[in-house]
């Protein structure tokens, strides 16, 4: 690292970049090594508060602090909202690391980073963001399944708030990893990932600054900044430092930039480091929180690999061909159903090794006791399926807690219930109740839980609940209570959810790659095969000991779902949902169907060292 210019304008060259500040403004230019430019960077914070917007009033600096390899540069900012604010850029050799603080007292709306709101005169008022000198974007927050990357003028989200609305489409992965990529190539192609040298900004968050419920980058007019959502639910009384913001260069795609930054979070102390490689975690630097969480399983039994069959794409048929739209078909989650599903999977010579039983075979999504008009006698059931040499899997809905008393929920300021509240004490006793309920072996005895609906993590300044914890944190708290019971009363319970994120993968042991289209959308019907590749090439990186789920719902038509059918055990372990047709198309399963995944099964299981069956 070199270091030259003067105080007021250094220059920070290395073999990776070159920060060159521009004297007298808060702003860096940021090239690569061979001086050509990434972005201007704009040396700007806002925390913005419920009680008022924060806009900065004055800028000075940069004060210089060099120690050994690394060069400290730190602006103080005046500001409307907090008594003191300062931005820290700590200049690394193959990275930029990007510190916000404040201190005073205030309950925290938004964070901005990289830009936000000024009033210094006599020209600079108004909102800033820092200038894109890159074109495209790969957020590892999947959304339209038709794109891969998109415009690098487009906004996007990472985070833990979705649905089927406009503008909330990024359900796939809740959260997927916080480290956005960004290339200077244009591409033509949305569903490709341009070559070349790739940027990344990406989170560094502690399990204590995971308040925020979004990840966003903000796009206009060449301009681009991010935000983080705390919806009033972090209360500042004292120090507050927002995560800090990592630029990592050199990645030569965007899942090489999300290993790298995994890798960063292992060397901060805020991952695990992956147990199948052989090289050692770096030690915490001291100037990082470094409350690590816990690490995955990584030794998976056998049986977690097994080929699995998910009675959901069937059910969804069956609701189809019955006229119903598809919250009709959660009323065929049924036992003779799922019987005449697996009859005819076996008579092709189709035998999973895993059975996924979907929404909804529960009376009552609290406390998960079984349907018994539905599902009579499903303890014996799945008794039965383990005489057969078969595991269970249950479904279970996240945040829905049934007929519980509103007072375990998540409420509005009327009192209306809206998600379960992990963070009361009482509410996680009743989901390791249910837990255990489905789990335990003298209860109905199941193997494991495919938990979904994590996107429905609760939202909104105004809603009260119990504990500290918000956003990504309240759903790291859910998850941990759900994966801490289901290992107790089961050690080897499967825990299936769609969270490649490390702040949150400890606390399932398999990562779903989830439905393959939005069928809300004007024009659902999108390729698939690639965007399943995207997403597992985004888990491999992002959670590399986790297995991966291959899912296989919604499929568009035979010929995609025969596609999907020839390559799945490429990306993770092979899933099966429907039986005799597909839901969406109606096409009929022919014997060819069969044989095709009678025969990637047989040699997936010959490569896994797994049993022959069928």
């Amino acid at each position: 690292m070199r270091t030259r210019g003067d105080a007021a304008a250094p220059i920070i060259e290395t073999r990776s970049y070159r920060l060159a500040v521009l004297a007298g403004r808060p702003v860096a230019l940021l090239d690569d090594a061979l001086g050509e430019r990434w972005a201007e960077l704009r040396l700007l914070a806002s925390f913005e508060t419920l009680g008022g917007a924060d806009e900065t009033t004055s800028v000075t600096g940069p004060e210089i602090d060099r120690d050994g390899a690394t060069v400290r540069l730190t602006w103080q900012l005046g500001s409307t909202r907090w008594d003191r604010k300062s931005i820290t850029l700590v200049c690394r050799e193959d990275e930029i690391e990007v510190r916000a603080r404040v201190s005073g007292a205030g309950r925290l709306a938004t964070v901005e980073l990289l830009g936000g709101a000024a009033t210094i005169p006599p020209a600079a008022t108004g909102r800033f963001a820092s200038g894109a000198w890159f074109e495209t974007l790969l957020s590892p927050s999947p959304s339209d399944p038709a794109r891969i990357v998109q415009p690098a003028a487009e906004s996007s989200t990472i985070g833990v708030v979705g649905g089927s609305e406009p503008g909330r489409g990024h359900w796939f992965f809740t959260p997927g990893p916080f480290c956005y990529a960004v290339s200077r190539r244009p591409t033509l192609d949305l569903a490709e990932p341009p070559a070349g040298e790739w940027l990344t900004f990406g989170l560094a968050a502690s399990v204590a600054q995971l308040g925020f419920t979004d990840f966003e980058y903000l796009a206009a007019d060449r301009g681009f900044r991010f935000a983080l959502r705390y919806e009033g639910h972090t209360t500042v009384d004292g120090e507050f430092e927002a995560p800090a913001l990592i630029v990592g260069f050199g990645a030569r795609d965007p899942y090489d930039g999300i290993r790298r930054h995994r890798a960063a979070l292992v060397e901060r102390g805020l991952a695990a480091a992956p147990k199948h490689s052989s090289e050692p975690a770096s030690p915490a630097r001291a100037d990082i929180s470094a409350d690590a969480p816990a690490s995955p399983a990584t030794h998976a039994p056998p049986w977690w690999l097994e080929p699995m069959f998910c009675g959901w794409g069937a059910q969804c048929h069956l609701a189809r061909a019955a006229g119903l739209d598809l919250g009709g078909a959660a009323s065929y989650s049924r036992r003779d159903r799922y019987d005449e599903f697996l009859a005819t999977l076996e008579a092709n010579g189709v035998v999973p090794g895993t059975v996924v039983i979907d929404d909804k075979w529960q009376a009552d999504y609290g406390t998960c006791e079984p349907d018994d008009d539905k599902w009579p006698d499903l303890r014996g059931w799945i008794a039965d399926r383990h005489a057969r040499g078969q595991r269970v899997l249950l479904w279970w809905k996240a945040w829905d807690g049934g007929s519980l008393p509103a007072e375990l929920w998540v409420r509005t300021a009327a009192g209306e219930p809206v998600a379960l509240d992990p963070g009361n004490p009482d509410a996680r006793t009743a989901i390791r109740r249910a837990a255990a309920t489905m789990l335990a072996p003298d209860a109905l005895g199941a193997d494991g839980l495919k938990i979904d609906f994590t996107a429905r993590t609760p939202s909104g300044a105004s809603l009260v609940n119990a504990g500290p914890r918000w956003g990504v944190g309240l759903l790291r708290e859910m998850l941990e209570t759900v994966h801490d019971e289901a290992k107790r009363v089961r050690p080897d319970a499967l825990i299936i959810g769609h969270t490649p994120n490390p702040a949150i993968d400890p606390f399932v042991d398999m990562i779903r790659l989830n439905d393959m289209l939005r069928l809300d959308d004007p024009h659902p019907v999108a390729p698939i095969v690639p965007q399943m590749r995207h997403r597992a090439a985004i888990a491999r990186a992002a959670s590399p000991d986790h297995p991966i789920d291959t899912d296989d719902w919604c499929a568009p038509d035979l010929a995609s779902w025969r596609a999907f059918a020839a390559m799945k055990a490429e990306l993770g372990v092979p899933a099966l949902y429907y039986a005799t047709h597909l839901d969406y198309s109606g096409e009929a399963l022919t014997p060819s169907d069969y044989a095709l995944v009678r025969d990637t099964w047989a040699a997936y299981r010959a490569a896994q060292g797994l049993p022959h069956r069928g």
